[in-house]
Order: C-alpha cells, then structure tokens, then sequence
C-alpha cells in the first residue's frame, strides 16, 4: 500500500514528480518572455540615450499608432511564412490600395455619384472598395502560386515591381488629399475613444481576459487534462491586467494640446472652461489591430482554415495525400494577406492623411522582419499572431528611438537588416536547442 501521507519530513522530490520551477508552474512561454524582455531593453536604453523622452505618454501613443499598419500586415505574414512562401509585394500593393481609396473618395465618388466631400458614405464605400482591389490582388498571386506553380518569391517580387507602378499611374505621380474627414479618424490621432471609453474598453477587455483564462481552465479540468496551480493561474490574471490597465493608464495620460481644445469649443461656438483638460485615449486603430489579432487568432486555432495552414506548412506533402487542396489554400492565404493589406492601407493613408507616392515603402522588410522576430519559422509550420506583433512592436520601437536619438535614415535601415539577420540566426539555434520545436 502506498503512503499518501503529506505529514512526511522527506523533502527530496519524486523521480515521477520532479520540482518545477517558477516559470515553469506559470507555463510562460519562454521565447514570448525572451521578446518582451528585449523590448523592454531596447525601451530602457533609447529612454536613456533620449533623456527620458522615449518613454512619455506622447512618444507612447506616437509608437502605438506607427505600429499599428506594420502590425496588421504581419498577422497575415505570419500564415504566408507558415505555409512556406513569402510575399514581397505587400508595401507595393498597401500603396496601390491607398491610391486606389484615395481617388475614390477624391474624385471618382464625387463625380460618378454626386457624393460631396464629407457624405457619410464616402469612407465606408472607400474602405469595401479598398478591401476588394486587395483581396483581388492578393488571390491572383496566390493562384499564380499555387497552380501555376510560379515560386512565391519570384511572384510576389514582381508584384513589388508592378504594384508601386501601378498606383503611381493611377494618381499620375501625385499627392492626393485631404481625405474625408470621418476616414482619417482611422489614422490614429484624429480619431481616439477618450478618457472615460478607453476606461471602459480597459475593464471590458480585463474583464474577456480574465473570463478567457477560467473557461481555458474548466475546460481543461473537464477533458482530465493538467492544469497550472490556482496561484498561478492568478499571478497570470494579474499580470494581464495590470497590463491592459497600465497601457489604458499610459495613453490617458497623454492630454490633447490646449490649442486644440480651442480651436474644437471655438468650432462648435462654446468658450472653453478654465483648467479644461482631455485626454486621446485609445485610438480607433490600436482597437481595429486588438480585433484583427483576436480575429486571426482564433482562425488560427479553432478553425479547420487554421488547422491546415500550419498542417500544410509543417508537412505539404503529408498535407495534401490527407485531403488539404493546398493549391486553394494558398490562394485563401495569400486573398486573406491581400485585405490585411488594404486596412494597413486605410490606417497609413489615414495617419498621414493623404497618399504620397512614397507611402509603404520598405513596409515588406518590415513586415516579414516582425514576423520573424515575433517567432514565425521560414522553414514553416511555426508562428504566432501575438508574436508579430510583438515583434511589429519591437521593430518600430528601433526606428522610433533611432530617429529621436538622430541616427541617419540609411543607417537605421543598416540597423534594421542586421537586426532580422540576428532573428533568424538566434531562432536556428533556438529550434535545434528545443529539437525543432
């Protein structure tokens, strides 16, 4: 019979129970807390070198709202590298869907439909017909990979070539804008929640988290599979929470400009209160890239979409005497990167309000750079959303920081390159350490 007894004073552990550790019993993924800890250095050393001016509310929001259009991107990225191909075409067509809802908006609603500046269809017409030219481009390179058998490389490099050329055409070499009113709120400072919502998003977001967190532990308790200790279980609720209200702290903090204020009272014919102040918020962009994450998220895994992606990346061949068509499949990625494409488009059009011929480029090195350091395998069937972003996160935090401390732009790119080469050399030696996995 065996002694079940806890009153024992033998204090050498179980062969079959061996002692874990603290990381390990709160089942933090150690490659996640590796990248968190790296942009927290990279923080902490440009707020050094800039005097304490890299970590203020304002460069914080400015950061938030560069990411975001990178970010978006790098989701999809994030299933094209896992399916074992690669787009380099996504700043090109970001650029031919910018020109392309740019003069929608500009001129052909208002002339075909009679739609002045400011109808309250213009934005919402503009974004379908921004969504559609992307996924339509995006489909077409993905059926020109996957059943012509054309390398991705070769399409999508042509399509870099072809895309920036086209919407160069399309506005003749020019800058097109103002863009509607309600479709720069899109952009990130001209359209934010506010004090008070963004509060309210915060604690609703807590909130989901903290219910997502107990569901995955009933869950797991129901199918007799092991779970962390309700300690840990709890210090991991907590860190999420601080860390969601932290950030909703961090961006109330930043206060609209008193001039601003002004000029919003003056604009509806009130005088403004003495010691009047408001704060941005969250913008409408950070909200649109928390939904794409959690939209991409749960596609990648508990859909059957999902499922076949990374079983196609991980063994094509397997994959397809199994019954995947891997041909529509790569068509599906590449369509699904194609309108991620188009809403980077909407956020970077709208955050520079108006397209610039110039707008997307070298957005693919970053984009596949954050998908890299955010974890994604080039060898497929590896990748994470939060992950890219992270790394989307990381990547502008660089550039960010080296354009306060005043670094040439030609050796922040220098940077930049030598920074995903680094990646992929540190995520070679990772995966042979941890047997590929």
């Amino acid at each position: 019979m065996t002694d079940t007894s806890t009153s024992g004073t033998d204090t050498h552990p179980s062969p079959t129970a061996p002692k874990r550790s603290f990381l390990t019993q709160l089942e933090i993924d150690t490659r996640l807390l590796g990248m968190i800890g790296a942009f927290v250095l990279v923080c902490l050393v440009f707020n050094v070198l800039t005097d304490g001016r890299f970590l203020t509310p304002r460069n914080i929001f400015n950061l938030t709202i560069q990411t975001v259009s990178v970010a978006i991107m790098a989701t999809g990225m994030v299933f094209v590298i896992v399916t074992r191909h690669i787009d380099l075409s996504v700043g090109a067509m970001l650029a031919t869907c910018s020109a392309a809802m740019a003069m929608t908006q500009t001129d052909i609603l208002p002339k075909m439909l009679g739609l002045g500046l400011g109808h309250p269809l213009i934005p919402w017409i503009t974004i379908a017909i921004g969504l559609l030219i992307g996924t339509v481009i995006g489909a077409l390179q993905g059926w020109l990979v996957g059943y012509l058998t054309i390398p991705a490389f070769i399409v999508t490099l042509g399509g870099l070539l072809i895309w920036r050329n086209v919407a160069w055409y399309m506005t003749d070499g020019q800058t097109i804008g103002p863009l509607d009113e309600t479709f720069r709120k899109f952009g990130g400072i001209n359209g934010t929640l506010g004090e008070t919502w963004s509060w309210v998003v915060g604690l609703i977001a807590v909130a989901m988290a903290l219910w997502a967190l107990w569901s995955s532990r009933r869950n797991k308790i129901g199918h007799g599979f092991p779970v962390k200790p309700v300690w840990a279980e709890a210090v991991v609720g907590l860190i999420i929470a601080a860390g969601i209200l932290g950030f909703v702290a961090i961006l109330n903090a930043y206060e609209v400009p008193t001039a601003r204020l002004l000029r919003e009272f003056k604009a509806r014919g009130e005088a403004m209160p003495d010691g009047y102040t408001a704060a941005y918020g969250i913008p409408y962009s950070v909200l649109m890239l928390i939904a794409i994450a959690i939209a991409m998220t749960v596609m990648a895994k508990r859909t059957r979409l999902g499922r076949y992606i990374f079983a196609t990346g991980g063994n094509p061949d397997a994959a397809e005497l199994s019954g995947i068509n891997t041909r529509l499949l790569t068509v599906k990625v590449f369509a699904l990167m194609g309108a991620l494409v188009a809403l980077s488009a909407v956020v970077a059009s709208a955050r520079l309000t108006n397209h610039s011929n110039d707008i997307g480029t070298l957005d693919e090195l970053r984009v596949i750079a954050a998908a890299v350091i955010g974890g994604t395998a080039l060898a497929g069937g590896i990748g994470t959303i939060h992950g890219a972003i992270l790394g989307a996160l990381i990547m502008q935090s660089l550039q960010s920081g080296m354009a306060m401390v005043g670094v040439d732009a030609p050796l922040q790119n220098i940077v930049v390159g030598s920074v995903l080469v680094l990646a992929v050399w540190i995520d070679i030696v990772y995966r042979r350490r941890t047997g590929g996995k």
